[in-house]
């Protein structure tokens, strides 16, 4: 998949008329995709995702793609503007997987550069199969991936450099899911067993980006698995959070994957309910099937929840993790550079994203065989008043459909079994989606109650869809990848058994898919297709007719014709009914179904026989039960075959593959390995080529679905076969292939999956009485006949095959077998059943049978006393049947007239099988109460009071022979004449109870007479066959029970009259398939309703099949050993024995006491094995040998410890010379692995005498030679050292144990440990044994360790018991002495050396330099430098690297678990002691203790004259008690599991060490779950007494009790011992001053002294002043190691320097930290958080150590943000003025993120008429910060009622708002500008310079732009302009520019140089003048006299000037109107005149 991110482009020229609408066309190898286009835009921004599918090729060298730039023209063709090439060579050679292209110049159409740039980000997924690139330096020796899983790598998914990967989308690009990832999630997730689990699921939500809004409060919610977490709300649209989540779930992990993780982010701002900005969504199996099981900070594109091509909402960053049982989380580690990561590289897209919207169109047809559902109580009220009796339609279906969360139903339709929908259900979903199938539930719908589940399937999408991309070769194929399809097909229904009653259905899970369904419950006619694109059509839509008719030819059904011949029924747990067998395909054949015609289905009832031993069988001897059955389906032979063929080849594989596996464990001979491998690769090509699947062509019922199934496996068939032919030429290690051959096998079984397989598996039912017991269901295509070819034919069509049937939902996973069958079956169409000849047996026989039935009456036998029976009846009794209405099916004619024939099957008597047996009868009497005891009037009853025989009746049968008289068996609760008393209570006839006392009121007593027979030899001539002449079988009762002989106690008797059937023209055994219908009708009976409808089952033919002959075979079943087998008593062990049963016999071995790991070496021999049918067909497919182990109890019932299968060796003629091979077989218990058994067997044919075996004793024989293993003798060399940690036994504590070694049946004691308490190691310490062990590590017994206690009175009980299995890692050679042999671990160096010799260089001088340096050193160099430098963090580490000090190694494990180190138990390994089944039951044994000692085990000379080899465990250290210093320090821990309900945790240190504890619950860290700790304790113990060191993390609660979150615990002990020097790691350097000064108590030299005498070497010497030394016989020069390395003032003398130098070369323990996991007992495997710590441990024998580290955290600087803003300009002008001009009324407001109460704001410049403000205002925000993690540290209260303050560490940035002040509403927001402080954005010097482009540095995926950004704490102080920017209709635009001064200044600073806020005292640093704002710039409200003055003067002086004027001329006129007519008058009248 290539993705081209059409991201801007910049600069487009203008067109002579207005802007361009400018649309982008990628081309890609003449593909062509375009963007949508942007109106009028000269700088557009596209930001589209083009895809492009590769079709499986990947790229070369020479790839490109064409980016051309239109002008988009509604009408006419667009216009070029410009265009470039781009090359892909660098993702071709897969260096990167993503190409960023940034500023690509453009040319015109004459290659001249137009001044345009583009953008783009291209990305590459390499298809699967992408070969390497032979120019490309990475790949030249990759293996090309031939199988997923190359090179033998773990995943698969790291093998190739550009190989399987999943691409950078993250989620797998294209279709559904395709083959290889399913396969490579499938082998991830088959390690996990599918039963219910802890896991762990940790999000950690680190930041988002780019969130869309203005000035939002972002909060995130993450729900998964219905919890729901949400983080802290922030400020901004980049708000960082660093928050993790924790969710714990205990569910099946198949149910796991499929749940949803979705993120979803808030504007907690808005109230409404459109407040989600954006959403994620992901499954929970996608993060488990990437590497680690992890995604780490990966992108995730946010986009609307309801549509996903909305485009970005954002960006969020997160980590993901899934923790199962036993899984290590990864550590993340923070690259440098992760805040300006790209993201495009590290992007999760959603699903949605890569494809669309699509439609699931699912047609449904019809059903049908829809079982009754309904009461038939409304129908028979209705046949009662005349109404049609219709049982079969009590039933109210439809059809519910549900995908991704999504249900649509069809129509219900009313009394219907075969309804037909015609509807059509539209899911919607985005594809490809995360879920993986369409469920489909049929239900019945009821009117009152809920409806209830009909049958339940699924379709897989997985397996209807396929992107394509897992085809490996280039075949040259056209596209292989397509969308879901399917059908149109039948889809069968499984669920519980279809016999309706009234009563609640105790299988009903059955019906939703849970469990594996028993029965056929009908079947739907579906189909499945899919669109890309959103329908708007209706959900619901009925279905066209056209449709309708098309799929008519998909109904065609054939005749197929199934055929069961039953040779064999065994194991049967309890005798009891009659059994019987029926078999049934879909509703044909099912007894108890009226709705098909009768048929052959099921056996004649046959009862069970004791086989002697422990089992019972059918004793079916030479006349075997046949069913014929005979069905009508569609055909589909085509996808079958096809099916037969992959699995024919798959098993071929398997079992070449079996063969080489058993070689490599073998370990044959190299030519012998690579011979078996030869093998199974040619016969794997030869198999892929002569065995091609079959063409299409010419098949019915073919669907889309076939066609697009077939080019997909020929495909991967054609890619398998070419790797096989690649490996066998280039393979290199043989071994290596394995891992490729597994996954093949695996590959292979996928291709055979057949999702359109609408033949419904064949069902075995068997049944008991009358009543259904077990089933089991069998494939049709495993039994399907193939005309096509051999290999097309079922694997077991026509041959014997051992079934095991199972109980329905059993609870118990098969641990009880109700029955092992043989049968044979054959299914076929009904045109080849003429080839069933050639498959059958023995001869086929048809009769037809009828039972006559007499009752005695006065001592007459006739049919009056027949009370409810008939004359004539059935098998039951229950129906009417006469012989003269008989009548042949069509066809068939009779053969001979009707004869009696008792059934010899049913007539069992209750000894048979048995050697020895007991008779038995009850003498009863009664009594009034208080009266004498007469004779009862039954006197002699069965146990069950029923009607017996008086003892005198019973005769001794032939063959047997009395073995005693009758006696009364008083062994019972009976008086002491053997009676038991009881009261008879009406309507009863006998007592309910017994007691042993008489009473007064007792009426009735019995006793038992029993006499004992056993067999005998039959006198010669003796007729053993005792039965009536006539053919009776008579009975007491009417009921089951018959017996041949008639006695007094008969009432009732009958004999089976039978008559025999031949086919008319037909020949061989093919002709029972013409067995069709019932036999007999019975024309009298017409009439009433009661006919051969009701139980028409039981007059069809019963067909058998009798063999003339049978062969006689010997079997020997070869029971060597067993291993691991559970322990099933309390003591820790069982006492095992083994059933070995083979057809219809059993035999058991002897059982062993106290092992689990018993060796029997015993052969079983079953002497004369009758065995029916051709011996070729036997050697192919013999019965299976069953072994089942016991565990042997003395009281209660012994229990089963599982259960193995063995294929026993057939031998024809005895002179075959192939032996049969001991091979573990699995022991399976409840469907888990529960220990391995040796075993072998052969069949051998008897022809001749067959040679004698060994015998141990009377009928017990060893194992022969030739097959039992070949020994050797072998010492094993014991080193018991002690034990610890012992829990009570029996409550009291183990005070003096010893130890039991057993091996090989030789057995070795201890001495005794006198007083655990005191000194815990034994006081001998090495053991030694010889014994003969096998010299295959194959056949190889365990060593058993048992710990005995001694007691008081002499009691041993065994207190604790370890197996160790292999003994590989313990075998030596015993003549090379070694570190680790002859003087091995003595590393107690320090100890032994120095006991004796206190050293003379104890004092350390410490005054060495001047303290002065080193207190000016302390403040930019301390241990955390160190540790930072260690772990690669440079920005946090200072100056420290410069100064050449050493660095410290961090294991990011235990020190146990790094490899190098062997766990510390180089000198004695701990073994856990386990005690057997604990007091709940539960199958998990419990830890008991812990034994420390180790083996040594090598071969001896069997002759005696050589002299042994040395020991190995010689100069031991002594084993007593040392006192020892501890130091424990405790670093820092990650990820610690949340206790509290904010999802964090106030974690404090608690740790024990034997009988001492330190709490540190002072000094807890709140609210945080990644506390740093930085603490030293110190403690002293006693070793080994107090070795284990316990270091707990508590939660502090004020309230409740503190509550753990995880401990680790660490053995001191073996730190101790070990050789490595664990105890104290060893530093780089030799300092004795500075901050790493020495720490242990030994110089270099001396513990270099120590090394070199327990290797046994010569002391080292020293020349040169110590700066030359020669160990071990080389020679060390200090000039060599210090070359080049910085010498400073803190360095010891050369010697000692020397010394280190040359120990750090032995492989010691280096200094360190480690990480330990914390656990808990809430859930024990899952890691809880880890803990970086290391410990120290000094003897106080050798005297004091150095000084301790001190790793105190650091503590943050005070710092102070001093920002002063001038001016603004360009302000976004919101408001018009009462007078009409645009104005705004400005103020800025600033914080700093995280500590959001310390907001600022300036004063408002009023009425800013052109956008500037003027404000010289001083914010200034104080903040906590880490210059070493460049973070600030906040802390706070997150809520009012919060007891501790928060710390947060946040990036220092700076947020910088403009406002427009409004009195009277709301203010407006006009702008934002965000800076971050470390890599400030340079501002403009002038305000026509700064634009919104200076941003962009900060937005994402531009990493080198970075260098114009600066961190303000280098620079001090900065000044000039930034643009703020708002977001209108999705884009940002300038809302306004600040002209500021920030300045950051340290606290002392601060003091010197004051400042005030705003412009308040001390206004210095600069001075602030007050604004010269303009006289416009006022408050209206509060300056009237302003008011006037500039707005309405400067307004309105015009009309006020008018005004005034036209009021003086108003005023004048009105004045001289007014005084015009007294002026007139006046000079007319001139009155002064």
């Amino acid at each position: 998949m290539l993705r081209v991110v059409v991201e801007s482009a910049k600069g487009l020229p203008k067109k002579k008329v207005g802007q361009p609408d400018p649309i982008t066309t990628v081309v890609f190898k003449e593909e062509k995709k375009k963007t949508k286009w942007i109106d009028n835009e000269l700088n557009p921004v596209w930001n589209e995702v083009l895809e492009f599918d590769l079709k499986g090729t990947g790229l070369d060298s020479s790839s490109y793609i064409d980016v051309i730039v239109k002008d988009y023209e509604t009408i006419g063709k667009d216009k070029f503007i410009g265009s470039t090439k781009i090359s892909l060579k660098d993702l071709a050679a897969g260096q990167t997987k993503s190409l960023p292209s940034r500023n690509i110049p453009l040319a015109n159409e004459s290659g001249q550069n137009i001044g345009a740039t583009i953008n783009l980000v291209i990305g590459y997924d390499p298809p699967a199969n992408a070969a390497p690139n032979l120019n490309d330096p990475l790949a030249g020796d990759a293996t090309v991936d031939a199988g997923g899983g190359g090179g033998g790598g773990e995943e698969g998914d790291e093998t190739l450099p550009d190989g399987g990967q999943i691409g950078s989308s993250g989620v797998p690009s294209g279709q559904p899911v395709n083959l290889r990832q399913r396969f490579n999630r499938s082998q991830n997730r088959q390690r996990l067993v599918d039963k219910p689990q802890d896991f762990q699921i940790r999000v950690r939500i680190i930041e988002a980006r780019q969130l869309s809004g203005n000035n939002i409060k972002p909060v995130v919610k993450v729900h998964v698995c219905g919890q729901t977490h949400r983080t802290r709300i922030k400020r901004g649209n980049n708000p960082f959070f660093d928050e993790i989540f924790f969710y714990n779930v205990h569910m099946l992990p198949s149910e796991l994957f499929d749940k949803p993780i979705s993120f979803r982010v808030y504007n907690s701002y808005s109230l409404r309910a459109d407040s989600i900005m954006g959403e994620f969504k992901l499954d929970v199996g996608y993060v488990y099937d990437e590497p680690a099981h992890c995604v780490l900070r990966k992108w995730l594109l946010l986009n609307e929840a309801d549509d996903s091509s909305s485009g970005a909402k954002g960006y969020l960053k997160v980590s993901l993790f899934v923790v199962g049982a036993g899984d290590e989380p990864p550590v993340e580690k923070r690259e440098l550079n992760d805040d300006q990561d790209d993201i495009e590289s590290n992007l999760l897209l959603p699903a949605g994203m890569t494809l669309r919207w699509a439609t699931l169109s699912l047609k449904v047809f019809r059903a049908e065989d829809i079982p009754q559902m309904d009461d038939a109580f409304i129908q028979s009220m209705k046949e009662i008043f005349g109404g049609e009796e219709n049982k079969k339609n009590l039933v109210d279906p439809f059809l519910e459909a549900c995908f991704a969360g999504k249900k649509l139903c069809t129509q219900i339709i009313e009394k219907n079994a075969n309804p037909e929908w015609n509807q059509v259900l539209n899911l919607q979903v985005k594809f490809p989606s995360m879920c993986e199938r369409v469920k489909l539930t049929v239900f019945d719908w009821d009117r009152l109650t809920r409806n209830d589940a009909i049958g339940t399937t699924y379709l897989n999408l997985a397996k209807i869809a396929s992107s394509g991309g897992e085809i490996e070769a280039t075949t040259g194929q056209s596209e292989v990848g397509f969308l879901p399809a399917f059908g149109p097909c039948y889809v069968n229904l499984y669920g519980s058994p279809r016999e309706f009653t009234g009563l609640p259905d105790p299988y009903e899970d059955l019906n939703y898919g849970n469990g594996e369904g028993v029965a056929y419950r009908g079947r739907i006619l579906v189909e499945l297709s899919t669109k890309l694109e959103r329908n708007a059509d209706k959900t619901v839509d009925s279905i066209h007719s056209d449709d309708i008719l098309v799929v008519q030819k998909y109904q065609r059904r054939r005749k197929y014709s199934l055929c069961a011949v039953f040779y064999s029924a065994s194991m049967i747990q309890e005798p009891g009914e009659p059994i019987q067998f029926e078999v049934s395909i879909g509703n044909y054949g099912n007894k108890l179904d009226t709705t098909c015609k009768p048929l052959a289905s099921t056996t004649q009832y046959s009862r069970a026989v004791f086989d002697g031993n422990h089992y019972y069988y059918l004793p079916w001897v030479n006349t075997k039960p046949v069913v014929v059955v005979l069905s009508y389906w569609e055909d589909i032979s085509h996808r079958l075959d096809s099916v037969n063929i992959i699995l024919y080849i798959t098993h071929r594989l398997e079992s070449n593959l079996e063969a080489f596996k058993t070689a490599i464990l073998a370990k044959v001979s190299e030519n012998q390995l690579v011979e078996v491998w030869l093998k199974l690769l040619n016969q794997l090509i030869e198999d892929l080529e002569s065995f091609p699947t079959p063409e299409l062509e010419s098949s019915s019922n073919l669907t889309s679905l076939d066609i697009q199934i077939k080019k997909l496996r020929d495909s991967a068939l054609t890619s398998i076969k070419d790797g096989a032919r690649r490996m066998r030429e280039e393979a290199r290690e043989i071994r290596d292939t394995l891992p490729d051959l597994e996954t093949w096998v695996d590959k292979l079984k996928l291709l055979a999956e057949e999702p359109q397989n609408s033949m419904p598996d064949v069902i075995i039912w068997m049944i008991r009485g009358e009543k259904r017991v077990a089933y089991s269901r069998i494939p049709a295509h495993q039994l399907l006949y193939s005309t096509y070819s051999e290999q097309a034919c079922g694997q077991h069509c026509g041959k014997i095959q051992t079934v095991f049937l199972k109980y329905p939902m059993d609870k118990n996973k098969g641990l009880k077998v109700p029955v092992q069958i043989r049968v044979n079956m054959w299914l076929g169409l009904s045109a080849h059943e003429k080839k069933f000849n050639s498959y059958s047996e023995g001869t086929f026989s048809v009769f037809a049978e009828l039972y006559e039935n007499q009752a005695q009456v006065f001592g007459k036998w006739g049919t009056t006393g027949l009370v409810g029976r008939h004359k004539f009846s059935d098998v039951t009794g229950k129906l009417k049947l006469k012989q003269e209405h008989f009548l042949p099916p069509r066809g068939w004619e009779w053969e001979s007239d009707w004869f009696i024939d008792p059934e010899k099957a049913l007539l069992t008597e209750a000894d048979a099988g048995h050697t020895e047996f007991m008779d038995e009868v009850y003498q009863n009497e009664s009594r009034f109460p208080g009266g004498e005891w007469k004779a009862a009037s039954e006197p002699f009853t069965d146990v069950n009071g029923e009607k017996s025989r008086n003892p005198g009746e019973f005769d001794c049968p032939p063959g047997w022979m009395w073995e005693d008289k009758w006696t009364v068996d008083d062994n019972r609760a009976v008086d002491d004449q053997g009676w038991e008393y009881g009261i008879t209570i009406p309507p009863e006839d006998k007592p309910l109870s017994w007691v042993s006392a008489e009473k007064v009121y007792h009426v009735h007593r019995r006793r038992r007479l029993v006499r004992a027979r056993k067999r005998a030899a039959l006198p010669p001539g003796a007729v053993v066959e005792v039965r009536d002449p006539e053919g009776w079988e008579f009975s007491s009762l009417i009921g089951w029970k018959f017996h041949k002989k008639e006695r007094s106690s008969d009432t009732f008797r009958r004999r089976r009259w039978r008559r025999k059937m031949a086919p008319e023209n037909r020949l061989g055994a093919s002709a029972i398939f013409q067995l069709e219908g019932a036999l007999g009708v019975d024309t009298e009976e017409k009439g009433s309703k009661d006919g051969a409808t009701k139980l028409f089952g039981a007059n069809t033919p019963t067909v058998s099949c009798s063999f003339d002959r049978s062969h006689m075979y010997h079997l020997r079943v070869y029971v060597y050993q067993a291993q691991n087998l559970a322990s099933m008593d309390k003591d820790s062990f069982s006492d095992p024995y083994a059933h070995v049963s083979f057809l219809h016999l059993s035999k058991t071995t002897e059982s062993l006491q106290a092992t689990l790991n018993p060796t029997w070496d015993q052969t079983l021999i079953f002497s004369d094995v009758e065995i029916y049918g051709d011996p070729q067909s036997t050697a192919q497919r013999p019965p299976d040998v069953v072994l089942e182990f016991y565990d042997k109890d003395q009281v209660g019932k012994d229990e089963l410890l599982g259960r193995s299968v063995c294929a026993p060796l057939v031998k024809l003629n005895p002179g075959m010379d192939q032996t049969p091979k001991l091979l573990w077989q699995p022991i399976i218990h409840k469907g888990q692995k529960a220990g391995e058994a040796l075993v072998a067997a052969e069949l051998i044919l008897k022809v001749s005498i067959i040679h004698t075996l060994l015998s141990l004793a009377e009928n017990l024989y060893m194992v022969p030679q030739g097959i039992r293993p070949v020994v050797q003798l072998t010492a094993v060399e014991i080193l018991a050292w002690g034990l610890r940690n012992m829990k009570p036994y029996q409550l009291a504590s183990v005070s003096s144990p010893s130890l039991v070694v057993e091996c090989g049946g030789q057995r070795v004691e201890s001495a005794i440990i006198k007083n655990m308490k005191k000194n815990p190691n034994f006081p001998s310490s090495v053991l030694f044994i010889k014994v003969l062990l096998p010299k295959e590590e194959m056949y190889t017994p365990p060593i058993v360790l048992k710990v005995i206690d001694h007691r008081p009175f002499g009691r041993k009980p065994v207190v604790g018991q370890c197996t160790i299995t292999t003994l590989e890692q313990f075998r030596c050679d015993p003549y090379i002495v070694t570190a680790e042999g002859a003087i091995l671990g003595l590393m107690l160096s320090s100890t032994v050396a120095l006991m004796a010799s206190p050293s003379k260089h104890l004092s350390i001088n410490m005054e060495e330099k001047t303290p002065l340096l080193e207190t000016q050193e302390k403040e930019t160099v301390d241990w955390w430098s160190k540790f930072y430098a260690s772990t690669g963090d440079q920005q946090k580490c200072g100056p420290y690297l410069k100064k050449g000090y050493d660095t410290l190694k961090l294991f990011d494990c235990e020190l146990e678990d790094v490899p190098e180190f062997k766990g510390l138990t180089d000198f004695c390994s701990t073994f856990k002691l386990l005690r057997g089944k604990n007091e709940s039951g539960d199958d998990d044994p419990s830890v008991v203790g812990e034994l420390k000692g180790s083996f040594k085990v090598y071969p001896l000379s069997d002759d005696p004259g050589v002299v042994p080899p040395p020991r190995q465990f010689r100069e031991l250290p002594e084993s007593g008690p040392q006192e020892c210093l501890v130091r424990i320090y405790v670093v820092r821990a990650i990820d610690l599991q949340p206790k509290d309900n904010n999802g964090s945790c106030d974690p404090y240190i608690k740790m024990s060490l034997g009988r001492n504890t330190v709490d540190d619950r002072d000094h807890y860290l709140p609210n945080t779950t990644s506390p740093l700790f930085g603490r030293m304790f110190e403690m002293t113990c006693f070793l080994p007494q107090d070795k284990d060191l316990k270091i707990s993390v508590y939660d502090y609660d004020l309230l409740t009790r503190d509550e753990k979150v995880g401990e680790t615990v660490i053995d001191l002990e073996n730190r101790f011992l070990s050789r490595y020097n664990s105890y104290c790691g060893l530093p780089q350097t030799y300092c004795i001053s500075g901050i790493n000064k020495w720490r242990d108590q030994l110089k270099p030299s001396e513990i270099l002294n120590n090394l070199a005498r327990l290797k046994g070497l010569s002391k080292p010497r020293t020349e040169d002043n110590g700066t030359s030394l020669t160990f071990n016989g080389k020679q060390y020069t200090l000039a060599e190691f210090e070359d080049n390395k910085e010498i400073h003032e803190h360095l010891g003398p050369a010697l000692e320097r020397l010394s280190l130098h040359v120990l750090r070369k032995q492989g010691l323990v280096p200094e360190h930290v480690e990480t330990r996991t914390l656990y808990s007992s809430f859930q024990p495997n899952i890691s809880q958080g880890k803990l970086q710590m290391w410990v120290d441990i000094f003897p106080k024998s050798i005297g004091l150590p150095g000084p301790p580290f001190d790793i105190t955290p650091r503590k943050p600087k005070k710092y102070f943000l001093r920002a002063v803003v001038w001016n603004t300009t360009d302000v976004t002008l919101d408001e018009t003025s009462i007078t009409g001009e645009r104005m705004s009324d400005i103020y800025v407001k600033g914080w700093m993120p995280g500590m959001e109460e310390d907001k600022q704001k300036t004063d408002v410049h009023y009425r800013s008429l052109d956008g500037d403000g003027n404000f010289n205002w001083r914010f200034v925000f104080g903040f906590e910060y880490l210059p070493a993690e460049q973070l600030c540290l906040v802390s706070k209260k997150e809520h009012f009622w919060s007891l501790d303050k928060t710390e947060f560490r946040i990036p220092p940035k700076l947020i910088i708002q403009i406002w427009d002040n409004d009195k009277f509403s709301l203010d407006d927001y006009l702008g934002t500008l965000e800076l971050d402080l470390r890599n400030l954005v340079g501002p403009a010097k002038t305000p026509e310079k700064c634009t919104l482009k200076m941003m962009d540095d900060l937005e994402i995926g531009a990493p080198h732009k970075m260098e114009q950004a600066k961190s303000l704490f280098a620079q001090q102080s900065v000044r000039g302009w930034w643009p703020c920017s708002i977001e209108q209709d999705g884009k940002k635009v300038l809302g306004g520019k600040v002209e500021m001064t920030l300045e950051i200044i340290g606290e002392a600073d601060a003091d010197a140089k004051p400042a005030g806020k705003g412009r308040d005292d001390p206004n210095m640093n600069p001075h602030l003048d007050p604004p010269k704002r303009p006289d416009t710039s006022f408050f209206w409200f509060t300056n009237p006299c302003k008011t006037m003055k500039f707005i309405v003067w400067k307004r309105f002086r015009c009309l006020f000037i008018g005004l005034i004027i036209l009021t003086i001329v108003v005023l004048f006129l009105a004045i001289l109107l007014y005084s015009l007519p007294n002026y007139i008058s006046m000079k007319i009248v001139k009155p002064l005149q």
